[in-house]
Formats: structure tokens, sequence, C-alpha cells
């Protein structure tokens, strides 16, 4: 558990250090055409962190079951809700996904944040999302581990 919590603070300090260049006006020049995306990443990263911190609370400290069998889980969430952050940023820009009719750049960046750090914080409803616009848009159908997943939730309700 320590080596895991360790991992999770690594990821952490990582983010928010590479936040700051930003921040600090330090970003390459070759990077800042790409700074929303890049941003975008990084706070679906944040998100990923934050809920396996949360999870490793609740798992350890409220439930008292810890199980190394999640181990993978906790080390693969970050990289996963990273990537999922830069795809929310993606479908945003193409306007697949929608957040409001304003086209003042500021809360237009905000509003983008904002969903790529839902979107890491929760990536299996995203991509249910995203498969829902896959369908609806070009007709392909959900991934096998979606319908699993939707029926084993009917099936616990």
């Amino acid at each position: 558990m320590k080596l895991v919590i360790s991992y999770l603070l690594v990821w952490l300090i990582g983010v928010m250090s590479l936040w700051t260049i930003d921040v600090r006006g330090l970003t390459p020049e070759w990077l800042v055409p790409y700074s929303l995306g890049y941003k975008c990443a990084l706070m679906g990263a944040l998100g990923g962190v934050v809920y396996c911190l949360r999870a490793v609370y609740l798992n350890r400290s409220v439930k008292a079951k810890w199980n190394e069998d999640w181990h993978v889980w906790y080390y693969l969430r970050p990289v996963v809700s990273l990537v999922v952050g830069m795809v929310s940023c993606v479908f945003l820009n193409a306007g697949l996904l929608v957040l409001d009719a304003s086209q003042v750049d500021a809360a237009r960046a905000s509003g983008f944040l904002g969903l790529s750090f839902i979107a890491g914080l929760n990536v299996d409803r995203f991509l249910v999302r995203l498969e829902d616009i896959a369908q609806s848009t070009w007709g392909i159908r959900p991934s096998r581990a979606s319908e699993d997943s939707s029926k084993q939730g009917k099936e616990d309700k």
C-alpha cells in the first residue's frame, strides 16, 4: 500500500510541476499551440490521481479491505486518466461534445479543463458517453466491456 501511495504522490507532484511550467511562462515554443491539450491531459491525470487517492483512503481506512490485486489498477489509472483528459479536449474541439454556446475563450478553456478533470476522475462513464456518441454519430457499436458493465449494473439494482 505504501508503494501505491508513493507512486500516486509522485504523479501528483509531477502533474503540479508540469502545470507550473505554463504558469511561470516557461512553456516551450513548440508546445504553445498545443497548450490547451497539454493542460487537459494534465487535468485528466489530476482527476485520476485524486480518484485513486480517494480509493486508497476508502479501501484502507473506511472499509478496511485493502486488496493487493488492485495494485495494477492504481498504477494504470493515472495514465489512462491522462489519455482520457487529452481525448476529451479532442472531442470538445471537434464539437462532438458541447459545453455551452458562449465563445468566450477564457470560459471555453475553463470548461475544457473542468471536463478533462471530470473525465479523468470518472473514466468509465466518460468512455461510455464517448461510445454513445460514436454509436449515434457513426453507428459504431459499444465495446463488449461497456455492454458487460451495463448488464452488470442492471443486475445489481
